[in-house]
Order: C-alpha cells, then sequence, then structure tokens
C-alpha cells in the first residue's frame, strides 16, 4: 500500500513539473511563424555553392523550407526532390521573393507588395530610410521606410519585430522626439530673434551734426595762380 501511495504521489506532481519547465521553453511568440521563417532571413544568398563551384550554375539563390539547411544552388534541388523549395532574388542588393511563392507558405497581410520585372514581390528584411520624402502619410512600423496607407511593414523581418508582444512602436517614439525638437527650435529661433533685435547696431553710425557739416560743406572760391595775370612780351 505504501507504494501505490508513493506512485500516485508521483503521478500528480508530473504534470506540475512539466509546467514549470515549459515556462522556460519556446515561447509563443516562436510558434507563430513556421520554423523556416527565421533562419530564411538570416541566410545569405546569391554566394557561391562550395559543392559545385565548378558549375556556371553554382550561384545559390534557392532554400529548401523542409530541411532548412542554408542556401542551395539550383544542382543542389536535385537532392530535395518532392521539398519545398522557394527561389531568392534580388533587387537593388536587396533579397526578395515572389508573392506567388510565398503567400502559398506564410500569412503577409500588413506587409507591402512593389512590382518587379512584371512580377510582385515583398522584402525578406528591412530597408532603413535615412529621411523620409515630404508629405509621407504612413512609414514602416519598425523601420521607418515610408509605405502606402494600407500598410503597415517593409518587409517579412519587420512583420515579426512588429507583431511581438515586447516591441513598442518606433513610430510614436520618433513623433514625440520630432515634436520636442520642433518645439526647442521654436524656442531658440525665437530667442535669437528677440536677441537680434535687442542687440542690433547699425554697421554704419548715425551722422551726427559735425561730420554732417563736413560731409555737405561746399568748396571755396577758387583762386588764380600768382602769374596767371602777368603778359610777357617779346
Amino acid at each position: 500500500m505504501a507504494i501505490e501511495n508513493q506512485e500516485t504521489t508521483v503521478r500528480e506532481i508530473k504534470p506540475k513539473n512539466r509546467r514549470i519547465m515549459g515556462a522556460g521553453g519556446p515561447d509563443e511568440e516562436d510558434n507563430r511563424w513556421p520554423p523556416w521563417l527565421k533562419p530564411l532571413l538570416s541566410e545569405s544568398f546569391f554566394v557561391q555553392c562550395k559543392l559545385h563551384a565548378d558549375s556556371h550554375k553554382s550561384e545559390c539563390n534557392m532554400y529548401c523550407l523542409d530541411c532548412m539547411n542554408g542556401a542551395l544552388c539550383s544542382l543542389c534541388l536535385n537532392y530535395h526532390k518532392d521539398h519545398r523549395a522557394i527561389q531568392i532574388r534580388r533587387s537593388s542588393y536587396h533579397d526578395v521573393i515572389r508573392v506567388s511563392e510565398i503567400q502559398k507558405v506564410l500569412d503577409i497581410t500588413g506587409v507591402q507588395t512593389y512590382i518587379i520585372n512584371s512580377a510582385r514581390v515583398v522584402f525578406l528584411n528591412e530597408r532603413p530610410q535615412p529621411r523620409p520624402g515630404k508629405g509621407v502619410t504612413n512609414t514602416c512600423e519598425v523601420c521607418e521606410r515610408s509605405l502606402l496607407d494600407s500598410f503597415r511593414f517593409c518587409s517579412l523581418g519587420c512583420k515579426i519585430v512588429g507583431t511581438s508582444k515586447n516591441f513598442q512602436k518606433k513610430k510614436r517614439h520618433s513623433a514625440a522626439m520630432a515634436s520636442d525638437s520642433e518645439d526647442s527650435y521654436s524656442s531658440s529661433s525665437h530667442g535669437r530673434e528677440k536677441s537680434k533685435v535687442r542687440g542690433f547696431t547699425p554697421t554704419t553710425p548715425p551722422p551726427t551734426s559735425v561730420n554732417y557739416r563736413t560731409a555737405k560743406r561746399r568748396k571755396g572760391i577758387p583762386h588764380r595762380a600768382p602769374m596767371g595775370g602777368l603778359i610777357i612780351e617779346y
């Protein structure tokens, strides 16, 4: 009987231990995305394949979603038959993927799409923009790149960061900084204007009574030379 009671106690503790260990395990944030997404975004493409360096088709621009073993060239795909493989393309030195391929395996809602070479694509990672253009009303919530009004993110990587629970919108922070800088600039410029009004002195001093008479004094009557009235006869 004592052994049976001991076994019952162990069975009751096991679920509790699982819950405690689960608290330190994978977060729900990781479970929201496919296991291949983050490795895909951190991979370097368009490099030479080490296994097929002698081939003219050795550029690595493919990725296997099932194996997740890095960038692949077209010859490497022979070892990944019946696997889900996608092709990575490049636009302005940034990696893109066609919407027709990625939307079959991933929800890209909120990510802005672009038309490049007659194909609609999405960018893999963020592309920070130093200064948004004038009149821009909507920007990426992560990197503040200019977007159309119907989108929230400029890339798949920004969507992962921007939809996490611990993420705070950078847009609000930058807007607050912009308003503070505008206020400080207006106050400083207003102070400079006041100082200019108070401390302004003309470069040329105003004319006084002495130098005014000196400047306006007319020349005296011209006098003839001493020998001017003499007549010399020969």
